[in-house]
């Protein structure tokens, strides 16, 4: 019931936005920026191509709002097109020489997160996220975009095929093949220590 609200919502947004309405578009990019902007700063690993891949998105999302027709949620039709956006960036950007690690990540600690105002706790959050940052950029972009759909946004494996136009059963090993690879890089992490 609480989904069907959110899924009625987001078509009369949509629909008010089509109309002319500033309001309703403002009000879609309030609600999808968070999500879209840690996406895409999970994905990209720095702040900068973070911000342009979601203001890419954006503008696509602007430009093709007509042409959604409410087959399916609003919010898988806008990770489409940030899975799109998110390739063409990798199809254009050539990864960093091997860096060492958390070595000049200033924009990843500071991800965005609901941290108590006090010093230590705060330092913990950092360096949670960038741990996570780190392990999530050695995969490989496709698995990484199934991590980040399936644990970061919640979706379905269904959700998750739609969204990247691959079966049910690719975007399952994907995922699989991920958490394995993330398993045996972190117990690599912790064999360090």
């Amino acid at each position: 019931r609480f989904m069907a609200s959110i899924i009625d919502e987001d078509k009369a947004l949509v629909a008010a936005a089509v109309a002319g309405s500033e309001a309703a578009w403002e009000t879609l990019v309030e609600k999808y920026e968070p999500r879209i902007y840690n996406q895409a700063l999970r994905l990209t690993g720095n702040a900068a191509d973070a911000l342009d891949l979601m203001q890419e998105v954006f503008i696509g999302v602007f430009r093709n709002l007509h042409r959604f027709r409410g087959d399916s949620q609003f919010s898988s039709w806008v990770f489409r097109i940030v899975h799109n956006k998110s390739i063409d960036l990798v199809r254009r950007w050539r990864p960093p020489v091997s860096r060492s690690r958390f070595e000049d990540d200033d924009e990843i600690a500071s991800l965005p997160a609901k941290v108590e105002s006090e010093p230590e706790a705060q330092y913990a959050q950092e360096h949670l996220n960038q741990s996570v940052q780190l392990l999530l950029s050695a995969l490989p972009i496709e698995q990484r975009i199934v991590v980040e759909l399936k644990v970061f946004q919640s979706l379905t494996f269904e959700e998750i095929a739609a969204v990247q136009d691959i079966s049910d059963n690719t975007a399952k090993t994907r995922y699989y093949a991920a958490l394995t690879k993330l398993k045996k890089l972190k117990s690599s992490e912790n064999s360090e220590r």
